[in-house]
C-alpha cells in the first residue's frame, strides 16, 4: 500500500495521543495536583464501571461457552438440507515449527467428529525455511494426508513488497487453494475456509458448530466465525505471569464475543471462500492479517459484514518454554506483536472516508472501538496503578492538607478492592478452562492457579501497557514491525 501524507498522518495519531496524555498528566501532577487526583478517581470509578460490566458478560459467555459445549452439533448440522455437500477449506501455516507442534493440531483435526473426507487442509511453509518445513511435510503427508478430501503443500517463496510472515504466507495459499477449488467445480458459498494457527488444537465439536451456524446464518458470506482462543495447551508448566496474561487474553475474547457488533477477527478464525476470494485473499503487506481480513471484508461490503460467535474453544499453546526468562521476553514480544493491531487504525480511517456506500454509524462504530481500545490498553494501567500516586507524592502542604486529598488513597483502595471481586471472579472462571493436570504436576497448582491473579497489577503493566506503547511508538515514528514468529513447544 502506498503510504499517502493523510495516511501517514493517522499512524502517527495514537502514539501522539498516548504521549500528549502522559506527558500532561505528569506535568498537571506537579503544577495541578490536586486537578489530578480528582482526574485519577473519576477515571478508576469509570473503570470500576467497565469491569463490573465486563464481569457480568464474561459470565453469561462462559454460561453460553458451556451449554454449547454439551450439544452435538454434527448431528444437528447433518439435519439441515444441504449438508453433504458443503467442504471445509482448513489452512495452517508454519515457519521453523518443530514437527510436535505441527503433529498436534493434525492429530486435534483427526480426533475431530467431522467427516474428514469433506476437507481440504493446506499446510503452508516458507521457502526460508525450506528444508526443515519439506521434512516436517512429509512426515506429516504420510500420517494424515489419506484421511482427508485433499492435503496440500505449499511453499510461499517472498516476493517483493511482501511483508514475511502468517498474511503473505497464506496469501500464496489461498490462490494456491483456488486452484484446486476451480478445478473441483466447487461452489464457493459452500466452502468454509478455517484459518488455523499452526499450534491450534480444534475442539472435536468445533467443525461440527461452525457448519450448523455457517448452514444456519442468513447471510454466511458476510460473517466472519469467531471461537474462543484458549492459550492452555501448555498451561501447566507454564510460568505464573504467562498464565495470567493468556486466561486475560482469553477472558477478553469471551467478553467480545457477547457484543459482535462491534467485534473483529482474531487469531484462529472461519468464513466464506467466496468472502475470501472476494477480497483477493489476506493481505501481504501487514502484520496483523487476523484483524485486516475482516476489515477487508468489511470495506468490500460496505459495512455489511459482522462476527458469528462461536462458543466452541480453540486451544492454543502459551509462550511458555524451558528458558523462564526468555519466556517472559517471548510473551512481552508476543503482547507487542498483537499491539501492532494499531496498524489497522490508519488503514480504517483512509478507506472509511472513501466508503460512502456504508452507513456511517457502522463505520463510526468499529473506528471508535478500534481506537478506543487501543488507547485504554496502552494507558489505563498507567493511569490507575502509576499516576494515580504521584499527585499524592509531590504536592504541596497545601493540597495535602484538604480533606480530599487526605482521604483520596483510602478512596482509590476502596475502588481497588471492588475491583478484585472481578478478578476473583476470573479466577474461579479460569480453573473450569483448564486441560487436564498432568500426573507430574502437584494439586497445590490449584491453589497457585487462584493466587496467581493478584498479579493483575503487574502483569497489564508490564505486559499490557508497555508493549502497546512500544508498539504504537514505533508506528508513530514511522519504524514499522515485522511479523515476529512466537516460539512454541508442546511439553
Amino acid at each position: 500500500m502506498k503510504i499517502t501524507s493523510k495516511y501517514r498522518l493517522f499512524e502517527i495519531l495514537p502514539g501522539a495521543a498516548i504521549w500528549a496524555s502522559l506527558i500532561i498528566l505528569i506535568a498537571l501532577s506537579f503544577i495541578q495536583p490536586l486537578w489530578v487526583i480528582i482526574f485519577i478517581i473519576v477515571y478508576d470509578l469509570f473503570w470500576l464501571f467497565r469491569i463490573t460490566h465486563f464481569s457480568f458478560y464474561l459470565v453469561i459467555s462462559w454460561i453460553r461457552h458451556r451449554k454449547a459445549a454439551k450439544i452435538d452439533w454434527l448431528g444437528q448440522a447433518k439435519q439441515l438440507d444441504g449438508f453433504e455437500s458443503y467442504r471445509h477449506l482448513i489452512f495452517l501455516a508454519t515457519y521453523k515449527e518443530e514437527y510436535d507442534v505441527v503433529k498436534q493440531s493434525f492429530e486435534a483435526i483427526a480426533r475431530s467428529n467431522y467427516p474428514h473426507k469433506a476437507m481440504i487442509v493446506v499446510l503452508a511453509g516458507e521457502e526460508r525455511d525450506k528444508d526443515n518445513f519439506l521434512k516436517i511435510a512429509e512426515k506429516i503427508k504420510q500420517e494424515y494426508a489419506s484421511l482427508f478430501l485433499k492435503f496440500l503443500i505449499t511453499v510461499h517463496p517472498l516476493l517483493p513488497g511482501e511483508k514475511p510472515g502468517k498474511g503473505s504466507n497464506t496469501h500464496y495459499a489461498g490462490w494456491k487453494a483456488k486452484e484446486l477449488i476451480d478445478e473441483a467445480g466447487l461452489d464457493y458459498g459452500k466452502v468454509i475456509v478455517s484459518n488455523l494457527d499452526i499450534d491450534t488444537v480444534v475442539h472435536p465439536e468445533y467443525f461440527g458448530h461452525l457448519t450448523y451456524k455457517y448452514i444456519t446464518s442468513p447471510d454466511p458470506t458476510k460473517r466472519s466465525f469467531q471461537p474462543i482462543a484458549v492459550y492452555a495447551n501448555n498451561i501447566w508448566t507454564s510460568s505464573v505471569l504467562v498464565r495470567v496474561v493468556s486466561f486475560g487474553t482469553t477472558f477478553w475474547l469471551l467478553n467480545e464475543l457477547t457484543h459482535p457488533e462491534r467485534m473483529i477477527t482474531f487469531s484462529s478464525h472461519s468464513m466464506s471462500f467466496k468472502a475470501l476470494a472476494d477480497v483477493g485473499f489476506w493481505d501481504k503487506t501487514v502484520v496483523s492479517e487476523d484483524s485486516r481480513i475482516f476489515l477487508q471484508c468489511l470495506i468490500r461490503y460496505h459495512g455489511n459484514y459482522q462476527i458469528e460467535p462461536l462458543y466452541i474453544p480453540v486451544y492454543m499453546n502459551t509462550v511458555m518454554i524451558k528458558s523462564y526468562w526468555q519466556s517472559l521476553k517471548n510473551l512481552y514480544k508476543q503482547q507487542r506483536r498483537w499491539a501492532w493491531g494499531v496498524e489497522n487504525i490508519p488503514y480504517m480511517f483512509v478507506n472509511f472516508a472513501n466508503d460512502k456506500l456504508a452507513k456511517w454509524r457502522v463505520r463510526f462504530k468499529h473506528l471508535f472501538f478500534m481506537v478506543e481500545g487501543m488507547y485504554s490498553w496502552a494507558t489505563a494501567p498507567i493511569f490507575i496503578f502509576v499516576l494515580g500516586r504521584l499527585p499524592l507524592a509531590v504536592a504541596g502542604n497545601n493540597v495535602k492538607r484538604l480533606v480530599f486529598v487526605q482521604n483520596s488513597p483510602f478512596i482509590l483502595e476502596d475502588i481497588m478492592r471492588l475491583a478484585m471481586l472481578g478478578i476473583f471472579l476470573s479466577a474461579l472462571l479460569s480453573l473450569f478452562l483448564l486441560p487436564p493436570k498432568p500426573k507430574k504436576v502437584g494439586v497445590f497448582a490449584y491453589i497457585t492457579m487462584i493466587a496467581q491473579w493478584l498479579l493483575i497489577p503487574i502483569t497489564i503493566s508490564i505486559f499490557g501497557a508497555l508493549p502497546a506503547i512500544d508498539a504504537q511508538t514505533h508506528l508513530m515514528i514511522g519504524r514499522r514491525l515485522g511479523f515476529w514468529v512466537t516460539p512454541k513447544t508442546t511439553k
